[in-house]
């Protein structure tokens, strides 16, 4: 889904570098990374295989096809990687339809960048099918692009998806800040060039150069984003 593309250089306060502001979605905007885990536990058991809780760290955070990929290594399942594909999907799909909590600080973060005219994208390694449907939730209003992980060849860790936004939103990728909870995603963006604010949701991610961490999106807003990036 795309709408107003703004222009490239465009600035979201007088005199600040920040450009666009970059989103992930499960784990970041919304308290679904735990879903997704619940489905596969749920689809393995139903194919008669028991995960290990220790692989929900593999998992997490990156594309179906390398999480998938690994639980049917791992356990042997006799399923090929499009039919697992399918049915984790409609698993979460169907789970999805009954509550989509939003992370803490979401709603006004979202809310807040929108008043502001800040380019904003949506950018995950999610489905088309499910980013649509959790936008029906999160307001397709404040996104002036969104980038699903089936629509890029390569999708986090590399830095595709994250070039592909930042290009859409006519930025620099060096004057974007990337909102992220996994070391998967994190990967991805600073890929990119992307300053990273990370929101660890299943796993730590430590600081780094261009990486600030911090414990919940309560602590960001606008004020904060423009502070990462200086002319």
């Amino acid at each position: 889904m795309t709408t107003t593309i703004p222009a490239l250089g465009t600035r979201t306060a007088e005199g600040s570098a920040l450009q666009a502001v970059l989103l992930d979605m499960d784990g970041t905007l919304v308290d679904t990374e735990g879903f997704w885990w619940d489905v596969e536990v749920e689809v393995f058991r139903s194919l008669g295989h028991t995960l290990d809780e220790s692989w929900r760290h593999v998992v997490v955070g990156g594309p179906m096809s390398r999480s998938a990929g690994f639980l049917i290594e791992a356990t042997g399942a006799d399923i090929t990687l499009a039919d697992l594909s399918v049915l984790l999907n409609d698993g979460f799909e169907a789970r999805i339809g009954h509550a989509l909590p939003l992370m803490p600080g979401a709603a006004r973060l979202l809310g807040e960048l929108a008043a502001h005219g800040v380019p904003t994208a949506l950018v995950s390694a999610s489905h088309r099918r499910i980013i649509d449907r959790v936008l029906t939730t999160l307001g397709p209003q404040h996104f002036a692009l969104t980038v699903a992980g089936d629509e890029v060849t390569r999708t986090k860790p590399f830095p595709d998806p994250y070039l592909l936004a930042a290009a859409g939103l006519g930025a620099e990728p060096g004057r974007c800040a990337v909102i992220e909870d996994t070391a998967t995603g994190v990967a991805a963006a600073e890929a990119a060039g992307c300053h990273v604010v990370a929101v660890p949701s299943v796993a730590p991610i430590a600081p780094a150069a261009r990486r600030t961490v911090v414990t919940s999106l309560e602590e960001v807003d606008l004020p904060f984003l423009h502070g990462l990036i200086t002319l």
